[in-house]
């Protein structure tokens, strides 16, 4: 499949995404998450899409995975309303703001970024700090 964004076009294995991507909302619904973790390095190395169209894509993909899940965590009381209302707006100009920035930057510079970033969340799940 062919994906267009901001005038460039990029080549998408689209089964290679929905299998991935189900398995990826499996896991993240067993362990109460989000899943982006794990659908940022699907898009990048799996489908071959460069940082600046992951940033935001990542967030639509794991959108109703994370809104199903809020659902529940909602039902059996562990839901903290004021921390959604600060996230939610956060997360929509993140969504907005970061793939500027990426495009602008370099492909190596942003992927390292990123793998920080996952370094120190994996970090923290593991209870390192």
């Amino acid at each position: 499949m062919i994906v267009e964004f901001w005038g460039q076009e990029f080549k998408v294995n689209v089964i290679l995404g929905c299998i991935g991507g189900f398995l990826i909302a499996i896991i993240s619904s067993m362990f109460g998450f989000g899943g982006g973790p794990f659908m940022v390095p699907l898009m990048t190395v799996g489908l071959g899409l460069p940082m600046y169209v992951v940033v935001g894509s990542s967030l639509l993909a794991i959108f109703f995975n994370t809104l199903m899940g809020t659902a529940r965590h909602y039902q059996f009381g562990n839901f903290d309303l004021t921390f959604f209302l600060v996230m939610f707006p956060a997360a929509i100009l993140g969504g907005y703001i970061a793939p500027q920035i990426a495009k602008r930057v370099s492909p190596i510079v942003v992927k390292r970024v990123a793998c920080v970033g996952l370094m120190i969340l994996a970090a923290n799940l593991l209870g390192a700090f």
